[in-house]
């Protein structure tokens, strides 16, 4: 039963090896995809905030219409909004919102909780891969009467590659994962800012009136 752990073992802790390798390219990719879609949501969106502070500060909410011409997903609420309010007022405009804020997100957060779960497990199985190199090198030396020290430690050291292996994934991801996490809080927020520049501005018009 012993041997025949060993020998599953044998092939198991290279395998991990090339577990570790692809999931490696995957994490790659999904972070320069991640990386040039998001960079252009973040620049519109930081457009958008600077047309609001510009348009709080002289107390101009025309901003919504310009706003509302912005290819984006904050321009795109507000047009809709707009056009609710001009019919229903208020009522209805926070639902708006609230369903883009629902269909958005989830394109927003592709691929972040692959980037978490390799990031979370990486050094697991890294570890995974290092344990068993390691029980395959002590074995061998268990079963040769003349086994240098040096053949040995050549065998752990190669165990430890998985480790390291494991942790130049999931390093990666950790960064990519948190990095994306704060621009997408940061592209709902401002959403959020929109809706409630929309109410100040219903607020303002009915005292105008």
């Amino acid at each position: 039963m012993n041997d025949r752990i060993f020998s599953i073992a044998h092939y198991v802790d290279q395998g991990v090896l090339y577990l570790l390798l692809i999931l490696c390219f995957f994490t790659l990719y999904m972070i320069a995809e991640r990386y040039w879609y998001l960079k252009k949501k973040v620049k519109t969106s930081h457009h958008i905030q600077k047309l609001i502070h510009d348009g709080l500060k002289i107390q101009d909410y025309k901003v919504l219409e310009e706003i509302s011409s912005e290819q984006s997903l904050e321009g795109h609420a507000i047009k809709l909004s707009l056009a609710h309010f001009k019919r229903f007022n208020s009522s209805g405009v926070d639902e708006i919102f609230k369903t883009l804020t629902q269909m958005e997100k989830p394109k927003l957060e592709r691929y972040l909780g692959f980037l978490a779960t390799v990031g979370s497990n990486g050094p697991y199985i890294g570890l995974f891969g290092t344990v068993l190199g390691i029980m395959k090198a002590f074995h061998e030396m268990g079963q040769s009467t003349d086994a240098a020290s040096g053949s040995i430690m050549a065998g752990i050291s190669s165990a430890l590659i998985a480790t390291a292996a494991g942790l130049m994934v999931a390093i990666p991801a950790v960064l990519a994962f948190n990095f994306f996490s704060r621009q997408v809080k940061g592209i709902l927020a401002n959403l959020e800012t929109c809706k409630e520049v929309l109410f100040l501005f219903e607020k303002t018009s009915v005292k105008g009136e």
